[in-house]
């Protein structure tokens, strides 16, 4: 296991800059991977992080060396090409952090590459919205980070942890973490759901009415289905997730809020998607993501 000097990261949407913004000022030896295509127009229109121009060093296929870190930070449609593109980056000795929301990415980022280097991760509590080549934030949120099998938290993600925290992104590393990952996904399925149906921020659902109804309901049955699948999820904990999304700033947006902005395809495959198939499993009905989900095709279907 090789100390970590160096770090790659793809996706430069808003989780992404937010990381690479934060690793660069704090001396990381950080490239940012892209194609030909994104290297020209990151390098001509740049990319601004709370109103400043940020000149990443990005790195393409062509020019790849391995890395000791790379982090995945794209949505889901875009995980088998960053896959592709990173590639050349990653050797045996190469610690693997997928960010993507829900609970299927490390799998198949472990297919690719192997599973012994994969750690699990979900990053919370961040509220940034990025627009065009535009990025703004207040809170920059934390990695949560552990092996896929619960247990102490081994030299690896200790050493993984340390990095990142030393250069500027918090991360927490725990011994539960795919039940951690259920829990954020429990989250997603209502708050980003909840927020692109009724084409609201965060303080749409943080005050009485049919939006906050529906996003707790959807929760609910995240949160039902969790239990199901092993990873059960205490009431405590639950209000623990309503807690912290009530503490975003009001005017903050999700991503699938965003994507509604931008009529760009969601994730709601990710979400209500995975929780149907979940509930066919395990043959139960799940009302509230049934109409999140064939709300949101509607609308998608109208781009």
């Amino acid at each position: 296991m090789n100390k970590i000097k160096t770090v790659g990261l793809i996706g430069l949407g808003a989780v992404g800059a937010l990381y690479a913004e934060r690793m660069l000022a704090l001396g990381a030896d950080l490239r940012v991977i892209v194609d030909e295509s994104r290297k020209e127009r990151y390098s001509r229109e740049g990319v601004y992080v709370n109103g400043v121009r940020v000149d990443f060093p990005y790195v393409t296929p062509d020019e790849a060396k391995t890395v000791d870190l790379l982090l995945i930070v794209t949505k889901e449609g875009g995980l088998l090409g960053a896959m592709e593109t990173a590639a050349d980056f990653v050797g045996e000795n190469t610690q693997i952090i997928s960010l993507l929301n829900g609970v299927t990415s490390e799998g198949i980022v472990a297919q690719r590459f192997g599973g012994e280097n994969v750690l699990y991760s979900v990053a919370q509590g961040m509220d940034a919205v990025k627009e065009g080549s535009c990025l703004t934030y207040v809170h920059p949120g934390q990695i949560v980070l552990g092996e896929k099998e619960p247990g102490a938290i081994s030299a690896r993600v200790q050493m993984v942890a340390d990095f990142l925290n030393d250069h500027g992104v918090k991360c927490t590393p725990v011994g539960d973490m795919v039940r951690r990952q259920w829990g954020k996904l429990m989250l997603n399925v209502g708050l980003n759901q909840a927020c692109m149906v009724f084409e609201c921020d965060y303080g749409g659902v943080q005050q009485p009415g049919r939006a906050r109804e529906t996003m707790l309901g959807a929760m609910r049955e995240a949160q039902m289905m969790a239990g199901l699948e092993g990873h059960a999820i205490s009431e405590a904990e639950f209000e623990e997730w309503v807690a912290l999304l009530d503490s975003f700033a009001p005017a903050g947006k999700p991503s699938m809020r965003q994507d509604g902005e931008a009529r760009r395809k969601s994730e709601v495959e990710l979400f209500a998607g995975t929780m149907l198939r979940l509930g066919e499993k395990h043959g139960v009905e799940l009302p509230v993501n049934r109409w999140l989900y064939d709300r949101i095709k509607e609308m998608e279907a109208a781009y």
